[in-house]
């Protein structure tokens, strides 16, 4: 953000500061990052129930009869594949390949889409499918008037009171506490949960009714702190740290998201030649298998062993933290792809010392334990 840029702030600034949050600047926001420790809000959410604040992020509405085309045109999914109600995850990306963003894609009405996009990149993405649509297109920029909250964790569905209700990745229109919203069964945790979207009027009285009704369930507010664990531990992907315009999404490990038989999209033959030809790199997830300080981003990815010249720079960490739930170091980054075999022994290398970890298999928690 350049400094003649002022930071936003969500309808529930106020509200933040009145639960006693730490707020930092993300993306352009003035977001909550702590209300009590990192620590209890993580387990709030694997163990009861937390709420979010995610009015940082964007909403992109696209309609008309030729939006499946043109969403098809931008996005490397296929959205042909999505009926009515249900969801779908997806990637922006450019001609050669790079991650523009990645965003949830939902299908409210036949010919009337809703895009969630990351908040850093509302007005550049906005921007990027207006002058990139394939065909006459209703695109609309519904961030300024839309907030948002993410309920999530084992008794999200009981404070809802949604037990039989909206299935996992599927999105209804629904009245809750008298406002109407649209309800979401998504979310970046790896627990069940909601992501609920209401008018920017509307957040602050269901954010207190939330929390007032959610006391008997445990909850907690979160901020990005805890929300960066729990991805972390799901080995879900930040735009930002494993992907950006430099990175495809075949780097990522997101190959299964990518439609190559939908027909030509944005970046197509740019990625079809690297899937030919395989990529030099791949994102991988690892463990710390010693004591150590917490991985970081940037930190060095090495060859294992401890003497300094025997081992060699492998890649870099894009992000680490020390795992609440599994009680070690954990973290993501790009290798070379020779040497991103799961199993493989690594070192991590943190304040000029190599500390032992191994790659693993994603996720490195399995969803709900």
């Amino acid at each position: 953000m350049s400094s003649t840029e002022k930071i936003k702030r969500t309808p529930l600034y106020a509200a933040h500061l009145e639960w006693g949050a730490k707020m930092v600047a993300f993306g352009g926001w003035e977001m909550p990052v702590v209300y009590s420790s990192i620590l209890e809000e993580h387990a709030a959410v694997r163990e009861r129930v937390g709420l979010f604040d995610i009015s940082h992020m964007g909403e992109v509405l696209v309609a008309g009869p030729n939006a499946e085309a043109v969403l098809n045109h931008l996005l490397t999914n296929d959205v042909r594949k999505i009926a009515v109600g249900q969801a779908q995850y997806t990637l922006l990306c450019n001609e050669q390949g790079g991650v523009i963003d990645d965003l949830i894609v939902y299908r409210i009405e036949a010919t009337v889409y809703l895009l969630v996009i990351n908040a850093a990149n509302i007005e550049k993405d906005f921007s990027w499918m207006n002058a990139q649509a394939s065909a006459a297109v209703v695109l609309e920029n519904e961030s300024d008037k839309t907030a948002g909250l993410a309920l999530q964790g084992p008794n999200a569905a009981k404070l809802l009171g949604h037990e039989g209700g909206i299935v996992h990745f599927h999105i209804e229109r629904q009245s809750v506490f008298g406002k109407e919203c649209w309800v979401a069964r998504t979310g970046y945790t790896g627990e069940d949960g909601f992501e609920i979207l209401c008018g920017a009027g509307d957040v602050t009285e269901l954010w207190s009714e939330l929390l007032r009704r959610g006391a008997e369930f445990g909850i907690k507010p979160c901020g990005l702190g805890a929300r960066d664990t729990l991805r972390l531990e799901m080995c879900y992907p930040l735009h930002g740290n494993e992907m950006n315009e430099e990175t495809t999404p075949l780097e990522a490990d997101l190959g299964k998201f990518v439609a190559f038989g939908k027909g030509d999209f944005i970046g197509r033959a740019a990625l079809a030649e690297q899937k030919e030809k395989g990529v030099t790199r791949k994102l991988i997830a690892f463990t710390m298998t010693e004591k150590s300080p917490p991985p970081r981003t940037h930190y060095p990815i090495m060859t294992a062993g401890r003497d300094a010249c025997a081992t060699k720079r492998i890649g870099e960490v894009t992000s680490g933290t020390q795992s609440p739930t599994l009680g070690i170091g954990i973290g993501m980054g790009y290798v070379e792809t020779k040497s991103a075999a799961i199993g493989s022994k690594i070192g991590i290398e943190i304040r000029g010392k190599t500390y032992a970890a191994t790659i693993e298999k994603k996720p490195l928690l399995e969803r709900g334990k």
